[in-house]
C-alpha cells in the first residue's frame, strides 16, 4: 500500500515535517506501506505558476499523482492566522475535486500554542468533507510544548491505528466498485437472513362458526309472536277471552 505524506512546512528542520514523519511511521508499524513525503515548500513555485497557466509543472504534477494514487494520505500543516496555510491549500486547490473521494486522510497540524488546537476540527476536517475524503476520527495537533511531553505519543499511536485499519480494510475489499460489490452481497445476505427468521408455518383458514338460532322460547330474553289477524279478532266484539 502507499501512504503519502504532505507537509506544508517552510523551514528546515521544520516540526510540520517531523510530525508527519511521526505519524508515518506509527502507520508503518502497523501495516504494510511504502511512504513518500511531499514537501510543499520545494513546490511552491510550480503551485503558483499553474494558477496563471493553468498547467502543472513535472514536480507538482508527478506530486498530484502520488497523492490521487496513494491508498492513505497524512496531511500536515503549520497554522497561519488560526488556519491552515495558504500553500497547503493551494496545493489542494490545483487537485480535481473529486480526485480524493473515499481516500482515507489523517488530519495534523503544529502551532505555536496549543489554542490553536482547533484548527483540526474547523478547518481542516470541512475541508476534506468536501474533498469527499474519509477523515479518520483522530486528528493531532502538536504546540510547541507537547514536544517530549505527555500526550502527543498517545495520540499519534491512535490517529495511526485508525489509518492503519481503514488503509487495510479498504485494500482488503477493493477500492471502488469491488466495495459496493461487497456491501451490497452482505446487504443481500442480511436481507435474506431477516426474511427467513420472520417466515411463520403455514396454518390453514379455520372454517367460520355460523352461530345455530336459539328457539323462540328458550330462556330469557325469549318472545312469543302473535299474527297481526289474531291481534284484530281478538279486539272485536265478543272476540275477546271469556
Amino acid at each position: 500500500m502507499k501512504l503519502v505524506v504532505v507537509s506544508a512546512g517552510l523551514s528546515v528542520p521544520s516540526s510540520t515535517r517531523l510530525l508527519g514523519d511521526r505519524l508515518a511511521g506509527a502507520v508503518s508499524r502497523r501495516a504494510q506501506v511504502e511512504v513518500r513525503v511531499v514537501e510543499l515548500r520545494e513546490l511552491a513555485v510550480e503551485i503558483a505558476h499553474n494558477f496563471t497557466n493553468g498547467f502543472p509543472g513535472r514536480a507538482l504534477s508527478d506530486a498530484i499523482d502520488a497523492v490521487t494514487g496513494a491508498d492513505g494520505l497524512i496531511v500536515v500543516t503549520p497554522v497561519f492566522s488560526a488556519s491552515y496555510s495558504g500553500l497547503f491549500k493551494s496545493f489542494f486547490d490545483v487537485i480535481e475535486p473529486d480526485a480524493l473521494a473515499g481516500k482515507p486522510v489523517l488530519i495534523a497540524a503544529t502551532g505555536g500554542t496549543a489554542r490553536h488546537s482547533l484548527i483540526l476540527e474547523h478547518a481542516l476536517r470541512p475541508l476534506f468533507a468536501y474533498l469527499k475524503a474519509v477523515v479518520v476520527p483522530t486528528g493531532v495537533y502538536a504546540a510547541s510544548e507537547d514536544w517530549g511531553a505527555e500526550g502527543l505519543d498517545g495520540r499519534i499511536e491512535r490517529a495511526a491505528a485508525e489509518l492503519a485499519r481503514l488503509m487495510t480494510g479498504l485494500s482488503g475489499a477493493g477500492r471502488g466498485e469491488p466495495v459496493t460489490q461487497v456491501t451490497q452481497a452482505t446487504q443481500a445476505t442480511q436481507v435474506e437472513s431477516v426474511t427467513q427468521a420472520a417466515q411463520v408455518p403455514h396454518v390453514p383458514q379455520a372454517r367460520p362458526i355460523t352461530p345455530e338460532p336459539a328457539p323462540a322460547e328458550s330462556g330469557i330474553g325469549a318472545f312469543h309472536v302473535v299474527p297481526f289477524a289474531e291481534q284484530l279478532a281478538a279486539l272485536a266484539p265478543g272476540g275477546g277471552r271469556g
